[in-house]
């Protein structure tokens, strides 16, 4: 779910399927990325879980959501599909549609995606799991990549900079390298210059370093870069 709330109540935020191969231009990833124990958070209904395990990575994906039993995520899943379908079609102006083509195929590749969540969610479960930022129930140093998107930032009209903070310092505890979060513009495009500064001072201050980078990727327009956490040995 995009957005860390309550699973009983969708409004404000969207579920949304998302493929690796969207991924892999969100977050700048190469193929030794997709390698090891790798972290999804909030997962959604993306398909990067069930597809980055294909390729040999052990991939975890956390949502509050994931509460829900199958079925219903399921069926969420897909009325969340024509929502989100039905609000980029009416504001198409607002996007770029390099990656995608056109509003057709920006709904193909999300149903696909989608379609394969639902699969790999019946046939693996334990790749789901129940959870909220900012408290993971994970121990230290469990992933060896971390990656969250269209939460932070995205929503920073309901959660403000102490969320903010929490859930990076929680991203950070549990990566054993690096943090990668996009992208860094709210819901309406609107820039985070002020926010995305006071978080970055806050987390210098406790030893975890940061950098911004451009990615090959821009579909909300002005959303072409993301923010990267380097913990552990590398910091």
């Amino acid at each position: 779910m995009e957005g860390e709330h309550d699973a009983a109540d969708a409004s404000g935020y969207l579920l949304t399927g998302r493929s690796l191969w969207e991924y892999r231009a969100m977050f700048a990833l190469d193929d030794e990325d997709l390698r090891g124990d790798i972290l999804d958070c909030p997962g959604g209904a993306a398909s990067f879980a069930a597809e980055t395990a294909e390729l040999g990575a052990r991939a975890i994906a956390v949502d509050p959501v994931y509460r829900l039993p199958a079925p219903e995520l399921i069926a969420l899943a897909a009325a969340e599909l024509d929502r989100n379908a039905a609000h980029t079609a009416a504001a198409a102006d607002r996007y770029v549609w390099d990656f995608y083509g056109d509003p057709d195929g920006h709904r193909q590749l999300r149903q696909t995606a989608a379609h394969r969540f639902a699969e790999d969610l019946r046939a693996n479960p334990r790749r789901y799991r129940y959870g909220a930022l900012p408290a993971l129930d994970f121990p230290d140093r469990s992933f060896d990549l971390v990656l969250s998107s269209h939460l932070l930032f995205t929503y920073s009209d309901r959660l403000d900079f102490d969320f903010h903070l929490a859930a990076l310092r929680e991203l950070a505890r549990v990566s054993r390298s690096e943090v990668r979060v996009f992208p860094l513009v709210d819901h309406a495009g609107g820039r985070l210059d002020d926010l995305l500064e006071r978080l970055r001072d806050a987390l210098r201050g406790e030893g975890v370093r940061s950098d911004i980078a451009v990615v090959d990727f821009e579909f909300q327009r002005g959303a072409s870069s993301m923010l990267r956490l380097t913990v552990g040995a590398g910091a």
